[in-house]
């Protein structure tokens, strides 16, 4: 009988294995989708994506962007771009999109309570993640930029493998720690034949507001070295700032309050950046 157990095993392993990896399907009205992830926590990642979002958009009038919070334990989307409520549904029970700024937004943060913790195993994400993917109704969008949540788990491969991806951006500090994890998920996306645009090194100095002293709080080009290791190139560096910190928090992201700053010069350099490798791919 045992025999008969490991065909059996053998014979549903073939099966699975003979399906393969599903096949990607387009988001209805979506151009092109880039992914803007980090190894780990702690990074700016969500800073990073809502400001990249305008930034795209502040960069050419012309072109319509979306910003979709795939982070379903941690949503910060709704509070980073100031906006409240439940999605309004379509004729096809389609969920609508929350705007602001001239950014259509979702996030699992406008489907339950503020204050209200995501406790959910793999299956009900998987399932989450799919209805943020299909059940929205995004019009017509030139870029869809994806705040992913941090790590190489269910929620990335997931959404690698089941929609085609224009590129994914990598965000780090320059600290070792953030390094490992950095490098980790930029070979996952390598892996899931995701093109890695670029790296973006956050917080990377610090300016003194009043002796205008600079300071390497997290270490001095740690994102250039992994970048030179990994054969790709440096999107920007972001400063670290009070004030990119403090707009995201108040709701006003620094490239809407504050178009002027280094800080949101930086991020409009990385837009540009991420547009001009979309347009011509790596060889």
């Amino acid at each position: 009988s045992s025999g008969s157990g490991d065909d059996a095993l053998r014979d549903r392993r073939a099966r699975i294995l003979a399906r393969g990896l599903p096949k990607q399907k387009p988001i209805e009205g979506v151009k092109q989708v880039v992914v803007v992830a980090s190894g780990k926590g702690g990074v700016g990642k969500s800073t990073a994506a809502v400001n990249i979002a305008l930034a795209l958009a502040a960069n050419d009038s012309t072109k319509e962007v979306g910003l979709l919070d795939a982070d379903i334990y941690g949503p910060s989307i709704p509070k980073m771009m100031n906006l409240k409520g439940n999605p309004e549904l379509t004729p096809k029970n389609l969920m609508r999109p929350l705007k602001n700024y001239g950014i259509a937004c979702m996030s699992m943060g406008f489907l339950v309570e503020e204050t209200a913790p995501v406790v959910w195993r793999g299956l009900m994400v998987m399932s989450a993640v799919e209805k943020l993917l299909r059940q929205v109704d995004w019009g017509q969008l030139d870029y869809l930029v994806i705040d992913m949540p941090p790590g190489t788990g269910d929620v990335q491969l997931s959404v690698s493998q089941n929609i085609p991806i224009a590129g994914a951006v990598i965000i780090s500090t320059p600290q070792d720690v953030a390094l490992l994890d950095a490098r980790k998920g930029a070979e996952m996306f390598r892996k899931v034949h995701v093109p890695v645009l670029g790296l973006v090194q956050n917080m990377s100095v610090f300016h003194c507001p009043k002796c205008k002293h600079e300071t390497h709080i997290f270490g001095a080009g740690g994102v250039r070295d992994l970048a030179k290791t990994l054969g790709l190139d440096i999107l920007g560096d972001i400063p670290l700032h009070v004030n990119i910190r403090e707009t995201c928090d108040s709701g006003q992201p620094v490239v809407i309050s504050q178009p002027q700053s280094d800080a949101a010069k930086a991020y409009l350099k990385i837009a540009m950046e991420i547009v001009r490798r979309l347009t011509v791919p790596p060889a």
